[in-house]
This record gives structure tokens, sequence and C-alpha cells, in this order.
């Protein structure tokens, strides 16, 4: 594997997966699940559903599958580990009213790794990708709290649907997560640009971003019994909010808000050159 312009700190463990990275389009689709189901979304899809039955399975899901399920085998298989929680202890006023998390997106439980990390409630909803939800992942996209973002072909009577779903679960005061390098390049020690989505829904409600980096350690130990050998277990870093600026521009606020995240981030990950900036060259 070779990066061109990436250097980190002395030190800081850099897998090699054998994988090719594209150095000219940082959102290319690198996952290609099988897509065997029809699931769409339109302006009729329940974006807010306070069904009984969808509120049972979204508690059951977060105690029985997130937590202990997924929570114990997580770090058997990955040794998850955390750092930073102080920082949601330090700053939980400013964090009751809902906030939201972003963190790099390179494995396949990385959203996960994130909810249990800051302990994430049932209550908390994640954008996600249509598509996602036309493979066996579905049930479980669907209880864990994920909103499909509408396509394009659905028109923007879909996507209003999907905003207002947005303006209510703010004010009841959820969370949200949301990974602004949009798509998920398994492994990649580098940081992707940032999508502008987060923080301009941080601007828009006046929610905390709270920077979460996902990095690597070689698998050592009692590790190699539960695991690939060839995979690095995995730490997830929790950084300080960074808060939006109401009275600001809102451009401009959601420009700083973006790069403050982008520099915790690559602090975190302990990368001292990299190969992207912040903000992309062609906003999607």
């Amino acid at each position: 594997m070779k990066i061109n312009n990436f250097e980190v700190e002395q030190g800081t463990y850099v897998p090699d997966m054998g994988l090719e990275y594209s150095e000219t389009d940082p959102y290319v689709r690198m996952y290609r699940p099988v897509y065997d189901r029809e699931y769409r979304v339109d302006e009729n899809y329940p974006f807010v559903d306070d069904s009984l039955k969808y509120r049972i399975l979204n508690v059951f899901s977060y105690i029985f599958i997130l937590y202990i399920s997924l929570g114990i085998w997580l770090r058997l298989n990955t040794g998850l580990r955390f750092k930073g929680r102080e920082n949601l202890k330090k700053y939980k006023d400013v964090l009751k009213g809902g906030y939201i998390t972003i963190s790099n997106h390179c494995l396949r439980h990385d959203c996960e790794s994130v909810l249990i990390g800051v302990g994430a409630k049932h209550t908390t909803r994640i954008p996600m990708f249509q598509k996602n939800f036309e493979t066996k992942d579905q049930f479980f996209l669907r209880v864990v709290g994920g909103i499909p973002i509408p396509p394009a072909e659905e028109g923007l009577s879909a996507m209003k649907c999907f905003n207002s779903a947005f303006d209510e679960f703010h004010r009841r005061g959820w969370s949200f997560h949301i990974f602004p390098e949009m798509s998920k390049w398994p492994w990649y020690p580098a940081l992707r640009p940032f999508q502008k989505g987060a923080f301009t829904m941080s601007y828009k409600y006046g929610m905390p971003i709270v920077p979460c980096a996902i990095t690597y350690r070689p698998r050592t130990g009692i590790y190699r019994l539960f695991g690939k050998k060839e995979e690095p277990l995995i730490t997830v870093e929790i950084g300080e909010p960074i808060l939006p600026q109401k009275d600001a521009p809102r451009k401009a606020e959601v420009d700083r808000m973006r790069e403050e995240a982008h520099n915790a981030m690559l602090k975190m990950m302990h990368i001292k050159q990299n190969p992207w900036k912040a903000a992309p060259d062609d906003e999607r």
C-alpha cells in the first residue's frame, strides 16, 4: 500500500491490507454488497416511526444486539477500546440536548463502535445510503436507527419529508451520527475530505459536533484467537465537542466547523501530513 503525501507520528501503527485506494475521488464506493431486495424511499416512507412495534424493536436492538451481542463480539474480535470518554462527562451540560457524532468511515461496524463508545441511546438517528437497505442488513440498519436518504429520482418531496423528520428528531432532543466521508474505505489510515451535511445540520439546529476517530493497533496476544491475524485491532477516540456559533454567517461557520473537526481528527489519528484537505474540491 502506498498513499502519497501521507505521514504519521513516530510509533503510529498503519495497517497494510493490500488494498488500493483512489487518489482522485475520495468518495468512490469500495464496498460492494449484494443488493437482493427492493426498498423504496419516497414521500410515503415512515421516516418518523412511532409505532409500538418499531419502538419495541428499537429499544431491544440497542440493549440486546448493540450493547450486549455486538459489544461483546467487537471487544473480542477487534479488541475495541475507547479513549476520551471523559469529554462526555466534562461537557455533559452542552451535550444534554442532543449532539452529532462524526467519525472516519473505515470498518463494517464502525458506526456501532462509535455508538457504544459514546453510550448512545436508542433515540440516536443515523442518515444512511439508501441502497444499503437493499441488503441482508436491512432489518438491523432500520431498528438501530438508520434513516435512508431518499435517492434523487424520488424528487424533492421525498427529501422534504426526510428533512422534516430530522426537524422532529431535533425537537425531541435526539442525537445523530453522520459519516462526513460518505463512503466506506476499509482500513484506510488517512482522513478524507468532509461533506458539509453534518456541519450544516449542526448550524441549523445549534447541535454540538463530537468528532470521533478510529485508529488501529497490531493484533497481538489473545486477540489472535478471535479474529483474522492480518486484521488490526481498533480504538475509538472521542474528542471535545465543537459548538456552532449561530450569530456567525452560515457558510463561514459551516466551513470553520468542518476545518476544526477535520484537524481534531487528524490529531487524534496522529497524522502529520494528510493527502486530503478538509473540504472537497467538488461538493456533493
